[in-house]
């Protein structure tokens, strides 16, 4: 288990499957640009394990060729063309979200995105659901694949808020934001709603685990009560 060795000022939080649910918006998105390269999947084929990492290795995976086959950029621009039009907005914001982000900001801590998805696309996503102001700032990857891995996203968003690694805490719903968190010796909480499975998270082993997100007011006065051991 990740241990908390300082008191806690900044929040890293990541958005799909844990501020917002983006199933429709991604997967629909994704079969649009796999169908356009002549590589069309069924309805009936669960492709939801693609919402969190980054989505050119999943489409890669699902073509079953290397990420840096020319087929997985095209695929990956085919899913571009829809979703920076439709998908974005197909998308909802998790219960009771908008409200504890409003109290922790209140509570004192800042507030920081941290998302394997581009950054022109989760700012536009976050003004859109009114949720860009409780964030200091909103970090995500750059359309080029730059900081889809969660672990350089992270140690990124250190480096350029000067922010130490004892006073943060990750809160995400996949393996990577647990991994990615425990790299850069930041503590992790994991919700549990997202598209992490049990076992993922469990196997992960973050500090905590949530089942609501209003939850993570508590957890983060829990995670400050903790002693190292």
């Amino acid at each position: 288990m990740d241990k908390v060795q300082a008191v806690i000022k900044n929040i890293l939080i990541d958005l799909d499957g844990t501020l917002t649910d983006p199933k429709v918006g991604i997967t629909t998105s994704a079969r649009y640009g796999l169908a356009k390269i002549g590589h069309p999947i069924s309805d009936e084929t669960n492709i939801d394990w693609i919402i969190g990492p980054p989505l050119k290795a999943s489409l890669a995976k699902i073509l079953n060729v290397d990420v840096h086959n020319v087929l997985a950029d095209q695929a990956l621009l085919g899913y571009r063309e829809r979703f920076a039009v439709t998908g974005l907005f197909e998308n909802k914001v998790y219960p009771a979200v908008a409200d504890t982000l409003a109290t922790l900001q209140q509570q004192g801590f800042h507030l920081y995105v941290a998302t394997a998805k581009p950054t022109v696309y989760a700012r536009q996503i976050l003004e859109h659901f009114d949720l860009a102001k409780y964030f200091t700032v909103i970090y995500g990857s750059e359309l080029n694949g730059e900081r889809t891995n969660k672990g350089d996203l992270i140690e990124y968003i250190l480096q350029q808020e000067h922010l130490d690694a004892k006073e943060c805490v990750m809160v995400g719903d996949r393996e990577y934001d647990i991994l990615g968190a425990r790299r850069n010796a930041v503590a992790s909480i994991a919700v549990s709603y997202g598209y992490g499975s049990a076992e993922e998270i469990q196997t992960a082993a973050p500090a905590l685990v949530i089942d609501r997100f209003n939850d993570l007011i508590s957890s983060i006065e829990q995670l400050q009560q903790q002693k190292v051991s």
